[in-house]
């Protein structure tokens, strides 16, 4: 079976920046590394991963915290974060403390440290049909949590 091999044009924007990579072989994703760190108001940071991308038409980059993330009291402020193929400004994300503050949190990471994963998806175009009725399931309405009560 041949690969389909996707080409990401990747920009430094500054000698810093670190290209991302596979921690193994097998690995899902890319590690990408911070490259700055701002700190914002409301105990937000700022992490700049140093780089821009033009994504093909018909990507998109998804840019998500790393395993490890899960051992710290910090949180990606949107979980996940979108790029679209038409951003062409640095990648970068924000993190918060769960609790407290950034004074009562150490950073779980440094400059130059991994900090997050990347990696792309095809995005499928939809075309949204409007209908006043749904066909029904056996799941129906049943919201969060609903599945393993049926």
């Amino acid at each position: 079976m041949k690969n389909h091999l996707l080409k990401i044009q990747f920009k430094r924007l500054f000698d810093t920046t670190r290209l991302p990579i596979k921690g193994s072989s097998h690995a899902a994703c890319y590690d990408a590394y911070a490259n700055s760190i701002t700190f914002e108001k409301n105990n937000t940071v700022v992490i700049g991963l140093g780089f821009a991308t033009a994504i093909p038409v018909g990507y998109k980059g998804v840019i998500v915290p790393r395993s490890g993330f899960t051992k710290t009291q910090w949180v990606m402020n949107n979980n996940v974060g979108v790029v679209d193929s038409d951003y062409r400004g640095e990648w970068m994300l924000k993190i918060k403390p769960l609790n407290g503050t950034l004074e009562e949190n150490p950073l779980p990471f440094a400059i130059g440290d991994r900090c997050c994963q990347i990696y792309f998806e095809k995005v499928l175009d939809v075309e949204f049909e409007e209908v006043n009725v749904l066909d029904e399931t056996v799941r129906c309405e049943g919201g969060f949590g609903s599945t393993g009560k049926l």
